[in-house]
């Protein structure tokens, strides 16, 4: 029973009264068990919520992972369709290719064994001419000297154009091979640059706010219905933005955006480490933008509708200009000094599309 009743402060321990007479707890603190015990219980219960916190904190990160597990299969499936999808146009496109050249040297083959033809018949009836000359020259050599005579005129006259008659092989008779195997796979390749085309900036899906829904070509952003999308580090979760996925830091870069179907925008270029979380984006030195019909003033801004922007970074010149380049018009520079990676970044109410080189 005097176990029960006291407890040693420094040991932590319960302690009898003869306990806390004895060498061992001189000096120590001790209190009734009843003082101590609802103290403890107090620490221990702060302890246990704080673990039940990062529990249900652990519990909510391992329903992100999993959800992100799930998304990382149907971004790959997704991909994969689309891979397929990329490569069965430029399979279909050589075989068109390879039917076309095929086609063009099955032609020639007609054409040139049909010149053959011709000639062999040709040649045939001019044997069968020298041989009805032959033979009626042998027979008329037999006739007596009268008659050999009298036909000798016609005869050797029908002997000397039997023999001016001298047929030749036809030239360009063969079939044209370097036509077709000359330089084959580059004559191809350039083809096949009027099918492809090139875009100076593709965008990150995962950057894009869950709100933004990107073309299967990763160049073309519309605004949606918000679609459930991990919220991992690099996504927007307040602004509707989305990033190019390359960055820049050296030399110099252009692309050009279709602005004409969207009545509010911003577009421009930030540095890669502006943070995407929250409504600090814009509260920073790191973007440079050019923004239409928005209400706070989060870049330059142009007072007219445009149909197309252009973007020209000078990263070790330290420019970022904006122009429309259907007009040729300039519209704002920054000046500054670049020091870390930047990306283009893109903001809109509706849609906007980066345009192909070829197509600007």
């Amino acid at each position: 029973a005097e176990k029960n009743k006291l407890f040693c402060l420094e040991s932590k321990q319960p302690a009898c009264a003869e306990c806390f007479t004895s060498q061992k707890h001189v000096n120590h603190t001790v209190r009734p068990i009843s003082e101590a015990v609802p103290s403890y219980k107090e620490e221990l219960n702060t302890a246990l919520k704080a673990l039940q916190k990062k529990r249900t904190h652990s519990e909510n990160i391992k329903g992100v992972l999993e959800k992100t597990l799930q998304h990382i299969r149907s971004q790959t499936e997704h991909t994969e369709h689309q891979i397929k999808q990329q490569f069965e146009k430029l399979h279909q496109f050589l075989r068109d290719e390879e039917a076309a050249t095929i086609t063009a040297l099955r032609e020639e083959e007609e054409q040139k064994k049909q010149m053959m033809k011709e000639k062999l018949e040709e040649m045939s009836r001019h044997i069968s001419a020298l041989s009805n000359t032959i033979k009626d020259t042998e027979e008329m050599m037999k006739a007596n000297d009268t008659c050999f005579l009298k036909e000798f005129p016609v005869t050797m006259e029908r002997v000397q154009i039997s023999s001016q008659l001298d047929p030749q092989m036809t030239s360009g008779a063969l079939i044209h091979v370097p036509r077709y195997l000359g330089n084959l796979l580059f004559r191809v390749w350039k083809k096949m640059q009027d099918i492809v085309q090139y875009t100076p900036v593709i965008l990150d899906p995962n950057t894009a706010n869950p709100s933004l829904t990107l073309s299967d070509d990763l160049t073309s952003v519309r605004r949606r219905n918000c679609q459930p999308l991990p919220d991992n580090p690099e996504r927007f979760d307040c602004y509707r933005c989305v990033l190019g996925s390359e960055g820049f830091n050296s030399g110099t870069h252009c692309w050009d955006v279709e602005v004409k179907d969207c009545s509010v925008w911003t577009l421009g270029v930030t540095t890669a480490s502006n943070q995407r979380k929250g409504w600090g984006f814009f509260n920073t030195d790191g973007v440079w933008s050019l923004q239409y019909n928005v209400t706070r003033q989060t870049g330059f801004a142009v007072g007219q509708q445009l149909e197309h922007v252009r973007v020209n970074l000078d990263f070790d010149g330290g420019t970022v200009s904006f122009s429309d380049p259907l007009t040729n018009t300039h519209l704002h520079t920054f000046t500054t000094t670049f020091t870390h990676t930047l990306l283009p970044f893109f903001w809109c109410s509706s849609s906007l599309r980066i345009l192909p080189v070829n197509s600007q």
